[in-house]
């Protein structure tokens, strides 16, 4: 058994929750920009006093709507900034949060709504509205069309007054969200933070990402905030005095990034992957396509080499200028730092990112401990791991199981005892996660506990390490290992249009989709995907055939979290044909 445990934490007062810290950001500083709004192909700034006393105002309409303290109030919306603005009216009336994604179906809705027990719902327009009120018979309230200035408008006096009461009453025991795990495994769970776990994550993480979180910087914020880490990142963001910005939702994002020009950029790895997709994408013809494999071996050089020789520093200029001045330009060109988290990155991406200027940190962690466990940071870094705790976090590693202990670890799961017992070893949260930490305290993730495939023979094989090294292909998009009680490991694989496309023309191959993924060309490319990957792995564990699907996975088909994590049960249910046919 391994553990590490990082410095002492920073200490968070038991009047000190987030609501505190922005109506103290208000008083202090109350003209400072702190938010940025897209309007009319601009960006609107709202100061720190304009945030407190709207996110006051709608907190008194929703105590005006009978809301109570405790009450669960649920809210449907795209990434916006009337998200996080009615979000925090909702902590400030003393309710929960119960988020919900945008892109949630009726089903999943209705167990949401059933198992919180909301008493309101607030909602992004008529279409999701719509879609709340046939899961469940409940209040909705809708944000377009000046929602919130309405309900607002229903606030008196004595409202505005009570709202003041109840922020100034809160504790860290008080419950301030019930968000539902995305459930890759299983039903979703409802896991129940309070403003404690908030606030103690906020400030752990802002003091491990201390070089990274400079005031006067900026952050587009493009996840949905109905994931934990989006909204902790935010937390952590608005804390620091970063502006946070807001997409458009009539423009392309690339666009918002081009004129937002963000200092900070936090994506999952699907994002940094598709950034890395576009530029090689761009690199058509054989003398761009020999400059751009010039450039990214450049950088992975670069970025794994602790003494940098003229050679390498001479090649790297001419990359510079080449390719990674142009990379930098399309995130803005002010980027100096980029957070990942939700998943692994694949390590050949990390190191292109940092040798091409663009260092991004990698954590770990999960809606159970309110996002960040660890995270790497400018002075603590190791491309690969996941970083070192944050401080005041224990990590644990017994018998390969990721174990969890700190002030951001859940309460409990709502209305599910018997599963909290489970998860828990005493103070000890079990993540389900496999890995190891080493000797300077840097974990490292290696897969799910639960998604290991067991083969016929009993032979344990941990599939993410194989799907990250088949997807690193440019033909391939997705891929996923099946071969749980089989006698061998197979994968499905789903191909990347754009690539497909610009394969056949090179090499003139004509034909629909579904005649160019039989073709003995585009096989035996995925063949040679295969071949990388089985080079990690013995023999006995390597895949053994392949079948390229027709389309991809798909979130709208419950193939997908929307994270874009793979729901492996769901897929092989929907691909069972083809899994019958290896």
């Amino acid at each position: 058994m391994t553990q590490v445990e990082d410095r002492s934490p920073v200490r968070v007062e038991q009047d000190d929750h987030l609501l505190a810290r922005i109506r103290r950001h208000a008083e202090h500083s109350p003209d400072r920009p702190i938010l940025a709004i897209p309007a009319d192909g601009e960006w609107r700034e709202l100061s720190w006093s304009a945030l407190n006393a709207r996110v006051r105002d709608v907190a008194a309409g929703l105590v005006a709507r009978g809301v109570e303290r405790g009450d669960r109030v649920a809210l449907m919306s795209p990434t916006r900034a009337e998200w996080t603005l009615t979000d925090l009216a909702v902590l400030s009336a003393g309710a929960v949060t119960v988020p919900l994604y945008h892109t949630s179906s009726v089903e999943q809705c209705r167990m949401i709504l059933r198992d919180a027990g909301v008493r309101l719902a607030i909602a992004a327009g008529d279409e999701l509205a719509d879609r709340l009120r046939e899961a469940h018979d409940v209040e909705v309230v809708i944000l377009d069309d000046d929602g919130l200035d309405r309900l607002a408008a229903e606030a008196g006096d004595d409202d505005r007054a009570d709202v003041d009461r109840r922020v100034h009453n809160l504790t860290h025991d008080d419950i301030a969200t019930i968000v539902y795990t995305s459930g890759t495994t299983g039903d979703p769970k409802g896991c129940v933070l309070t403003h404690g776990n908030l606030a103690w994550t906020t400030s752990q993480t802002r003091h491990q990402l201390e070089g990274v979180l400079r005031e006067g910087g900026t952050l587009l914020q493009m996840l949905p905030l109905a994931h934990i880490f989006a909204r902790v990142i935010q937390f952590v963001c608005l804390d620091a005095n970063l502006v946070v910005g807001f997409p458009s939702t009539a423009s392309d994002p690339r666009e918002d990034v081009r004129s937002f020009r963000p200092s900070l950029f936090v994506g999952v790895p699907r994002a940094f992957e598709k950034i890395y997709e576009a530029a090689r994408q761009q690199a058509r013809g054989k003398v761009r396509q020999r400059i751009f494999r010039f450039a990214v071996a450049t950088a992975q050089a670069w970025s794994r080499s602790e003494r940098h020789r003229p050679v390498l520093r001479a090649r790297r200029v001419i990359a510079d200028r080449l390719v990674f001045s142009r990379l930098r330009a399309a995130l803005g060109g002010r980027v100096r730092h980029c957070v990942s988290g939700g998943a692994p990155l694949s390590t050949d991406l990390v190191h292109f990112f940092h040798g091409a200027g663009i260092p991004i940190y990698e954590g770990y962690g999960l809606t159970e401990t309110t996002g960040p466990a660890t995270v790497n940071a400018p002075d603590a870094l190791r491309v690969g791991s996941a970083g070192r705790p944050l401080p005041g976090t224990r990590i644990r590693v017994d018998d390969g199981e990721i174990l969890v202990r700190g002030g951001h670890v859940f309460q409990r799961y709502f209305h599910d005892e018997g599963r909290t017992d489970e998860d828990f070893d005493g103070d000890w949260f079990r993540t389900g996660d496999l890995g190891e930490v080493d000797d300077d305290g840097f974990l490292y993730v290696k897969d799910r506990k639960k998604e290991l495939i067991v083969t016929a023979s009993g032979k344990n094989i941990a599939p993410v390490p194989l799907e990250d090294r088949v997807n690193r292909h440019p033909l391939v998009s997705q891929s996923m290992l099946v071969g749980d009680q089989r006698r061998f490991v197979a994968v499905l694989v789903t191909l990347d249009d754009a690539e497909l496309a610009s394969f056949a023309r090179e090499r003139g191959l004509d034909g629909e989709r579904d005649e160019l993924i039989a073709h003995e060309e585009i096989r035996a490319e995925v063949s040679k995907a295969v071949d990388e990957a089985n080079t990690l792995v013995s023999e006995a564990e390597s895949i053994r055939q392949f079948v390229i699907l027709p389309r991809e996975f798909l979130e709208e088909r419950g193939e997908l979290t929307p994270t874009l994590k793979l729901k492996r049960q769901d897929i092989a249910e929907h691909f069972s044909d083809e899994i019958d046919s290896i």
